[in-house]
């Protein structure tokens, strides 16, 4: 399958642009012209992308805001950085659940703020990608921390909408399932682990990165300038159960 879009002498950035979802979502701008900014924690994996960089930590609020100040209006944001930290509902540590909201909400919603306040300020009608999960949808054990965390990003994600709407700016949020990136292959390689969740997909696999990747260059281009507050699940049926 070929699918091309073209971003031509549009700035979007990336954040956890390093690995996983967030790589290959940048590898694909670039490919389709974009001036990537790319943000992440490894610094070695960022020169590796040939993009504009910034390595940083998004839980940093100061330097986060720091970073951000210095970047011009851009046209477009993937906020992919996302950190998961496995407990049981009956054992939270305020330390693991507060350092999941504090990357996967509230760092996200700071950059997209501050993002789209110079969107508004430049007069750029821009797009704003979420990267949320399946897990906002469905409940999975141990994972009470990063469930609450992405229905958070979900809930971030329709006020932004509602908010920045009127200036011409889209928001929408993705919400893939288990996306087969070399960290994944490696966590679901056990069949006990791996074959209970393929029986709950309807499509019977997990997904792709590139499979993540497309839809989120779909809502960030012109093809999609209808669409705003949308979650889409990219989970091959499993959230229709």
């Amino acid at each position: 399958m070929t699918t091309t879009f073209d971003f031509t002498d549009q700035r979007i950035l990336v954040t956890g642009a390093t690995s996983g979802i967030g790589r290959e979502i940048a590898v694909q701008l670039i490919a389709s012209g974009a001036q990537v900014f790319a943000i992440g924690r490894d610094a070695n994996a960022l020169a590796q992308l040939g993009c504009e960089t910034l390595c940083l930590d998004i839980a940093n609020s100061a330097v986060l805001d720091l970073a951000l100040k210095d970047l011009p209006a851009m046209h477009g944001l993937v906020n992919c950085a996302g950190i998961s930290r496995l407990e049981p509902a009956a054992a939270i540590s305020s330390a693991a659940f507060d350092q999941v909201m504090n990357v996967n909400a509230r760092a996200a919603a700071q950059v997209a703020s501050r993002v789209a306040a110079a969107m508004i300020a430049a007069q750029i009608a821009g797009s704003i990608v979420n990267v949320s999960s399946q897990a906002s949808l469905v409940a999975l054990d141990d994972h009470l921390g990063y469930c609450a965390s992405k229905a958070a990003l979900d809930a971030i994600t329709r006020v932004q909408c509602a908010e920045w709407g009127r200036f011409g700016i889209r928001v929408n949020s993705v919400n893939p399932t288990v996306t087969l990136t070399p960290m994944a292959q490696q966590a679901w390689s056990d069949p006990a682990k791996r074959d209970p969740a393929l029986a709950a997909i309807p499509l019977g696999r997990f997904a792709q990165p590139h499979e993540v990747a497309l839809p989120v260059l779909f809502l960030l281009s012109a093809a999609a300038s209808m669409i705003s507050g949308v979650s889409l699940p990219i989970d091959g049926g499993y959230t229709s159960r």
